[in-house]
This record gives structure tokens, C-alpha cells and sequence, in this order.
């Protein structure tokens, strides 16, 4: 009730003063037309201009600030108020509460004293308590929150709560004018945008040239609404002195020419206590901001340097079509590509950005998970054939706004939109770059946008990895080589989807493997620096060639490429080094793959892996209980945890997470087979070799050698060893390594076998 009561005091003290009404009664009560709002504002501007010409910072804009004459002169109170704090209302209290009530206190720890301003509208250094970057270009972006207002009588970053405001206006774009008011000029939009850039770096750097675009836009739409039949609303050739009047403590005043003038007013009203102490202590702030602005613009582009690492989120899909997830999904994946070709800059992979799809955004969360200096988010809207996409870069280690924009585009322009944001990063990053190495941001991987956006779709469906959804990423990738025969990355997602199938036993190798060596060797010969696709190649060629000579140079030849790709690395010590017994350089390339993707579930189980290929169970176990927990519905997690516990002789346990499983996945039966097995239920151990060879898809015969050895059958696990090596199981490669398989080491049989796998010198 205080609040209300001395709200209403001070509209009684003002309409005392000046016969008129605020501008918020004339955007929300009156409902006055644009063009009157835009006049209204453009000369508040000029007036607000010649302030900061003075040194002088309002911090305070709002729409109750600017009073409107009876006579349409238009005038900015308040100015340099040392507001005294008010206790904030509730929002309900009435309409206008987040503009009235809550002048917001931020307070300082190496600076005595608050800074003020209204939640709503001050800018996001102002709410985050930066004291010392606040500038003239504060108030720019308190200037541009009423622009917005005046086009769509709504508030940019309203919020149902004071929290909710502050973290919109930090963090979010606004949205577009358009979208609320499909009638106001384009170029309003554009101006309201770089008014409302997060950093004031990327404003106008003087609310002179704000007044002067305003300008620009009013003669605009006078000529579109008919030049010479309404007369002009306004005359330019006014300039604006700084003058004492009696009874007031500042006042900057426009002379306009009589006949058409519209007075841009700044007034501070007398201040009834600490008034004088108040007023020296603004003018010494606005004496010593040139010095502030140089050290902290110093400050900021030092920290903009110390950013070496991203992650890019999957975008947030706003729009109502489920088509456009793939878009949400590639766009990201997208990103998270071609900034991966950068050397200097450590980006969290897909596999380990997907696990925050569909969660809120704790960015300060997220960048402790992944290890990383900055997050992008985004947001994406597609209608019919339009798309709005919104991002935003945020430095977590400085918690502040690195960049963020919104672009309108048709859905013909996405892949040259994907390249602007990736080229708009880099270059708000000052990432030191030598022209070599920037060719990840320009290179054109394709110029057919319909080829692209299939491309998408097709890594979206690869990342789901069920059987089903590998086939439909082949047949979306072919559908985009159709209509660009030379789209490499597309080809080389064709040999990924094709080669990983046989690990996951969805199909034989025989009826995959030839079809992925095919297409990524087409994608090598279209693009031999896609450091990708060797990786894959090499994949390739040790699992099913046994080429080991051939896959390491593809693999080397992939990190050489570019060092920054985790898979690259993981597959090397995973798929070359460790089947061929090079234990301490597998763990060494695997920990470099962990800590450029640290919460990648795929490498980290398959890490649980290489520790038990090279027999140190004890960090096996430790390594599969870190995974687990990061996600226990991780079919591959509760895969190695399992084998992990059988590694250890702890069967109960292994038991415990394997028959859990059972009922969805066949996955688990060589685990539960094996432990069985060490447990002496032989019974049970060969009915699961039964059920293994039931399967409907493609079975994995070196699996059932595993179980058939724990069962003491020599010459059945031989049996099945000499089918999976006909088959080419992708398995075969462990054979030298696997301690399942030690109790056959002694036998003759397993040297000949090494041999003509490839695995003896």
C-alpha cells in the first residue's frame, strides 16, 4: 500500500509540473498510432543525447520517465535520480507494476553503493550488477526496450516473476516486433535489435545515432504514406543546449522551430533530500565512465580470447510441426561440425550434447558437465516455408552475453544461415585463426539447400541408432547424394550408418561393411580432408579388412585433420590400439577422447572396455560405475558394467543389472550366459546360448565362443570362433586381447587363428 500510495504521489507531483500524461498512457491508454509514438521518441532521444554529450547516464529509462505535453512536446524525467528503494509489489497489483514498482537494487562487492534501474528495462549489465560497465549504452538498451514496447505494447522481457524478467533479459533475445505487430516497418525491427544487443559492444555506441535512424524511419514512412497530402510531423534544423532553469536542478531543452516543434526535455526534479550530495555523486560516476569504458572494453575482449572451448545445445523446437525437429536437432549438429574444424577450439560432440534435449537451460550447470567457457542455445520456428531462428552465446566464466541475434529466413536459405551463425562465433570469439584454418567456417559442403536439409534429417535418425532408424538415415543420405552427387559429408554418413551395424548386431558384416567402405571412399575422393570419413575408414579397415598397416594411417591421418574431434581418437585407441595389446597408448587416446567429450556414454563404456582388454579390472569396474550413473538406461552402460562385474568374479552383480535387461534387449545375454557359466549353472548358461542363436537378426557367433569357454567346452567355443571369423565379426579383431577367451591361449588353434586375422606380426 506504501507503494501504491507514493506511485501515486509522484504522478500528482509530476502532472503539477507538466500538463500532459506519460508515455505509457499514450502506448497503452490511449493507444496513440506508431508514427506519433516514433516522433515522441526520436526527439527524447536527441535530448538524451545531449545529456551523455554532458556525461550524464539516466539508468532509469522507461516509459513513465518520458512525459508528453498537452502541446506533443515531448520530455524525459527523473534524469539521474538517486531513486530512493521502494519495496516491490506484487505484479497483479496493477497493470503496470513491473514498469512502476520494482526499481531494482543490485547490490555491489567491490564498489560501495547500488545501482538502480527497472526491472523490464535496464540493460543486462544493470541487472547483473555491473557498476562499473554501465555507460550511455545502458541506456540505449533501456531506450530500445520502449521502441519495442511503442511497436507492440508489450514488454520484451516480461517474465511471470522479477527472476524470470532479470534471467529473460540477461540471456534471451527479444522476440520479433513482427510477430505482435505484422504492420510495423521492418527497419524498426533492425534498429530494436542492436539496441538490444546483451553486449554493449554490439549497440549503438551513441543514442545520437538511434535518434538519427528514428529519423530516417519517420521521413520513410511519411513518404509511403503519402508525401506532399500530410504535412511533415516535424522540422530538423533544431539543436538542443544544456540550460539552468530556475526550480529545477538540470534541464536540457530542444529549440524547435515554433510552428512544428516538438521539445526534447530533460528535467531532474528538485530532490527533496541528499539532492546536492546525490547529483555530485552521478556528474563524478559520468566524469570517470570514459576511463571505466576503455578498461573494461579492454576487459571484455580478454575474456572474449580466453574462450577456447563451446558447446553448442540442440536447438529448442518452438513450432507446432514435429517435422522441424530434425532441424533443431541438425542445426546444432550442424554447428557443432563446422566449428569442430577449427583446431584452437575444444567443441563438445553431439553424443554428449544430445543429453540436455528437452531440459530447461541451466547454462552455468551445463558448462561445469561438459568442461567447456561458453554455451549456444537457439530456438527454432518454422511456418510453412518461413523459419525464425534465435541464438544466443553465452560466456559461462564471466556470466555474461558474448552474442546473440535472430535471423528471418526462408527455408531455402538454412544452409547459408548455418554458415553465418558458424562464421558470427568465430569472429565474436577473436579466435586467432591462420587462413588454413578457417576453412571449416567457409568451405561449401553443399549448395543444394533440399540436399541439406535431408542431410539433417539423416543425422537426426543416425544418432537414434535403433535398427530402424540407421536404414532411414541411409536412405535420407542417398536421397541427398541424388541431388548433389558431390556431397561428401553425405557419403560419409552413409559408410558411419553402414559400418556400425554390425557392432550393435543388427546385420551381417558381410551384407554392410563393403557398402560403408564404398561410400566413404567416395566421400574421400570428393573431399580427401574430411578427417571424418578417415576415421571411419580406418574403422573399416580393422574390423572387417584386418588391414591394421592401412587403418592406423587413416586413423592418424583423421587426428592430423583435426585433433579436437573426440570419435577420432576414440576410435583409435579403441578399434586399432587396444585389439593389438598397445594397452598404455589405448588408455592414453581414450582419455583425450574423455576429456574432449566427457560425458559422451558411448566412449565412456567402451573405456570400461580397453581397461579390461588390458587386464586392470579394478579401473574397469570404477570406469563403468562412472558411466552408469551418468544414465542407467544406457543399454552400452549396463553392457560394460556387466562384463566388468563378470571381470571381477562378481557374477551376483553382474547378474543383477544383465537380467534386468532382459526382457527388452538380447544384448545382455552373453553376460548373463558367462556368469552362469562361472557360477556353475551350466543348465541355464547353455539355455542362453540357445536363446542367443534364436535371434531374428544377425547373431554374433564369437559372443557365444565367450560363454561356451567359461563353460570349459574347448572345442564348441572353437566352433564358434571359426564361424564368426568366416563371418568377419566385428568382434574378431579381440581375439588376441580378450581375457574371456584366455583359458584357449594355450591351444594351437588360437595362434593360427591370431595369424590369419591379422594379428601376428
Amino acid at each position: 500500500m506504501a507503494a501504491r500510495s507514493a506511485r501515486k504521489f509522484i504522478a500528482r507531483v509530476r502532472a503539477s509540473i507538466i500538463d500532459g500524461g506519460t508515455l505509457r498512457e499514450k502506448i497503452h491508454r490511449e493507444r496513440t498510432e506508431l508514427k506519433k509514438l516514433l516522433r515522441y521518441l526520436q526527439h527524447a532521444a536527441e535530448g538524451v543525447a545531449k545529456a551523455h554529450a554532458a556525461g550524464i547516464v539516466h539508468r532509469d529509462l522507461k516509459p513513465e520517465n518520458i512525459m508528453i505535453t498537452r502541446d506533443g512536446h515531448a520530455k524525459v524525467l527523473d534524469f539521474g535520480l538517486a531513486k530512493l528503494i521502494e519495496q516491490a509489489s506484487q505484479p497483479n497489483e496493477d497493470s503496470q507494476a513491473f514498469s512502476q514498482v520494482p526499481t531494482a537494487v543490485m547490490q555491489q562487492h567491490s564498489t560501495p553503493g547500488a545501482i538502480m534501474g527497472t526491472v523490464g528495462y535496464m540493460s543486462p549489465e544493470q541487472a547483473q550488477g555491473k557498476l562499473d560497465e554501465i555507460d550511455g549504452r545502458s541506456d540505449i538498451f533501456s531506450f530500445g526496450c520502449i521502441l519495442f514496447e511503442a511497436a507492440t505494447r508489450t514488454r520484451p522481457f516480461e517474465g511471470d516473476s522479477v527472476v524470470k524478467t532479470l534471467h529473460r533479459l540477461i540471456y534471451e533475445p527479444a522476440p520479433q516486433i513482427k510477430d505482435l505487430n505484422p504492420s510495423a516497418p521492418a527497419d524498426l525491427q533492425r534498429i530494436v535489435r542492436r539496441c538490444l544487443a546483451k553486449d554493449k559492444e554490439d549497440r549503438y555506441q551513441t543514442i545520437k545515432d538511434v535518434a538519427i535512424e528514428l529519423k530516417e524511419l519517420r521521413r520513410e514512412l511519411e513518404t509511403v504514406g503519402g508525401a506532399g497530402v500530410t504535412p511533415p510531423l516535424f522540422t530538423d534544423t533544431a539543436p538542443i543546449a544544456v540550460t539552468q532553469v530556475p526550480g529545477q536542478s538540470l534541464t536540457a531543452q530542444a529549440s524547435l522551430n515554433p510552428s512544428t516543434a516538438v521539445s526534447g526535455e530533460i528535467m531532474a526534479g528538485k530532490l527533496r533530500r541528499r539532492g546536492a550530495v546525490a547529483l555530485v555523486v552521478l556528474l563524478s560516476l559520468a566524469t570517470a565512465a570514459g576511463l571505466w569504458f576503455f578498461k573494461f572494453r579492454s576487459a571484455a575482449s580478454a575474456a572474449a580470447n580466453s574462450i577456447n572451448s563451446i558447446a553448442v545445445l540442440p536447438f529448442q523446437n518452438r513450432s507446432n510441426d514435429s517435422e522441424a525437429e530434425y532441424l533443431s536437432d541438425g542445426l546444432a549438429e550442424s554447428l557443432i561440425f563446422r566449428l569442430s574444424q577449427l583446431p584452437n577450439l575444444k567443441v563438445s560432440p553431439t553424443s554428449s550434447v544430445m543429453r540436455y534435449k528437452g531440459n530447461d537451460v541451466d547454462v552455468a550447470r551445463i558448462a561445469a558437465e561438459l568442461g567447456v567457457d561458453a554455451v549456444m542455445t537457439g530456438r527454432l520456428v518454422k511456418r510453412g516455408d518461413n523459419l525464425n531462428i534465435t541464438v544466443e552465446l553465452v560466456d559461462v566464466k564471466n556470466n555474461r552475453s558474448l552474442w546473440g541475434e535472430q535471423y528471418e529466413r526462408k527455408m531455402a536459405d538454412l544452409l547459408t544461415t548455418q554458415r553465418e551463425i558458424a562464421a558470427s562465433i568465430t569472429q565474436k570469439l577473436q579466435l586467432k585463426l591462420a587462413p588454413n584454418e578457417s576453412t571449416g567456417i567457409s568451405k561449401r559442403y553443399t549448395d543444394n539447400n533440399e540436399a541439406y536439409q535431408l542431410y539433417l534429417k539423416g543425422r537426426f535418425y543416425f544418432a537414434r541408432r535403433t535398427r530402424e532408424d540407421l536404414f532411414r538415415s541411409i536412405d535420407l543420405y542417398q536421397q541427398a547424394i541424388a541431388l548433389d552427387p558431390n556431397f561428401a559429408v553425405a557419403y560419409s554418413g552413409v559408410g558411419e550408418a553402414y559400418a556400425v551395424m554390425p557392432s550393435f548386431a543388427y546385420a551381417a558384416p558381410h551384407e554392410t561393411l563393403p557398402k560403408a567402405k564404398e561410400a566413404v571412399a567416395t566421400a574421400l575422393r570428393l573431399d580427401p580432408d574430411l578427417a571424418e570419413a578417415h576415421a571411419a575408414y580406418g574403422v573399416i579397415l580393422a574390423t572387417y579388412d584386418w588391414n591394421r598397416a592401412e587403418a592406423r594411417r587413416e586413423f592418424q591421418r583423421s587426428i592430423g585433420l583435426n585433433s579436437n574431434i573426440a570419435i577420432n581418437h576414440f576410435r583409435y585407441g579403441w578399434v586399432y590400439l587396444s585389439p593389438l595389446g598397445k594397452h598404455d597408448e589405448a588408455i592414453a587416446e581414450m582419455k583425450k577422447a574423455m576429456d574432449l567429450e566427457p560425458l559422451s556414454l558411448i566412449q565412456g563404456s567402451n573405456f570400461t572396455g580397453v581397461y579390461i582388454y588390458a587386464r586392470q579390472y579394478d579401473n574397469a569396474l570404477e570406469q563403468a560405475k562412472k558411466n552408469y550413473d551418468l544414465d542407467r538406461s544406457f543399454l552400452g552402460g549396463k553392457n560394460w558394467l556387466a562384463h566388468a562385474y563378470n571381470m571381477n568374479g562378481m557374477y551376483a552383480e553382474s547378474l543383477e543389472i544383465a537380467e534386468k535387461t532382459l526382457g527388452s534387449s538380447f544384448e545382455m545375454l552373453p553376460q548373463i550366459g558367462y556368469a552362469y557359466a562361472k557360477l556353475g549353472r551350466r543348465r541355464e548358461a547353455e539355455a542362453v546360448i540357445n536363446r542367443w542363436l534364436a535371434k531374428p537378426q544377425y547373431v554374433s557367433n564369437y559372443w557365444i565362443a565367450t560363454v561356451y569357454t567359461a563353460l570349459g567346452e574347448k572345442e564348441k567355443a572353437f566352433e564358434q570362433l571359426e564361424k564368426a571369423y568366416r563371418a568377419h565379426d566385428w568382434f574378431m579383431q579381440r581375439v588376441k586381447t580378450d581375457p574371456f577367451l584366455d583359458p584357449l591361449r594355450d591351444d594351437p588353434r588360437m595362434a593360427d587363428l591370431l595369424k590369419r586375422v591379422g594379428l601376428t606380426p
